[in-house]
């Protein structure tokens, strides 16, 4: 009988088939499901820069929607104001490389998204202070910015601008891939999470895979350019730490979509089932 009503809905009928998997099985679909939209896109869009623009708006987006939920709530209860700040930092170092190193519409983007990160900081510091749980969001800053500081100085782009510029660009780069660590940590702990707040996650899960299908498209179409680059640096012994910095931007877009594959999932099977509020297991 369950079955049946279940099949009803061909969307709540193939998330019930997936959730019966066994979780090699899941890992498999999913990646099976990144690949296929990988390659819709590489068909359907033309510029490979229009889908980094899209990540960005898609996250300023999920900014945007994180906002309403403060300003119509009156409640930050889930959100993260930790990795609201590592967005921030982040933000605020790839504005500072954007800006003298190429001024475009990422520049511009980056900016929208820094004042809107930087006002949902501000409300959760002052007008929503009441409401924060600080002992859900209890992970140390310096958990996450020292590796990245470290990795930045070890691998970095190879480029004409000055040292510090692309240590400091490879270090924007690897904290965005880690900033959304602490807000999944809160979540883990809370285990039931209100519509709006996992929209805004959803959202930066749906704008880092398009970034991740960006750069991987980049990869495919430049006939392996990237790759290319990385083995003629290598020859030059002083420079494998540098000749890195290719493969390096690619393992961090893959790993910042697959830190938030797990919770899209569980969003979608939630919605898909007609909950309201999103219920993590205890394994995720």
């Amino acid at each position: 009988m369950g079955s049946a009503r279940r099949s009803k809905n061909p969307i709540q009928a193939l998330v019930w088939r997936i959730q019966r998997q066994n979780p090699r099985v899941k890992a498999a679909l999913l990646a099976l499901a990144a690949v296929i939209g990988i390659v819709f896109l590489r068909y359907v869009v033309k510029d490979h820069d229009t889908l980094f623009v899209a990540s960005e708006c898609v996250h300023a987006l999920g900014i945007v929607i994180l906002i309403y939920k403060l300003q119509k709530e009156k409640n930050c209860a889930g959100v993260s104001l930790r990795s609201q700040e590592l967005t921030a930092i982040f933000l605020l170092v790839r504005l500072y490389c954007s800006t003298f190193m190429e001024q475009n519409i990422h520049t511009f983007l980056d900016t929208a998204t820094l004042l809107v990160t930087a006002w949902v900081i501000y409300m959760i510091r002052t007008n929503l202070k009441a409401t924060y749980v600080q002992e859900l969001d209890n992970m140390p800053l310096y958990y996450v910015l020292a590796p990245c500081a470290v990795l930045a100085i070890l691998v970095h782009p190879l480029i004409r601008y000055h040292l510090i510029n692309r240590v400091l660009w490879a270090f924007c780069v690897y904290l965005e891939a880690v900033s959304v660590l602490p807000q999944l940590r809160v979540m883990q702990k809370a285990k039931l999470i209100e519509p709006f707040t996992a929209l805004y996650v959803f959202a930066l899960g749906v704008a880092r895979f398009i970034n991740c299908a960006h750069w991987l498209l980049q990869l495919i179409d430049g006939r392996g350019y990237l790759f290319y680059t990385l083995g003629t640096q290598l020859k030059h012994r002083s420079l494998i730490p540098y000749g890195l910095w290719p493969a390096m931007v690619v393992v961090a877009e893959i790993v910042q979509t697959f830190i938030l594959a797990d919770f899209c999932y569980y969003y979608v099977k939630s919605v898909a089932e007609g909950q309201m509020m999103i219920r993590l297991p205890s394994s995720v």
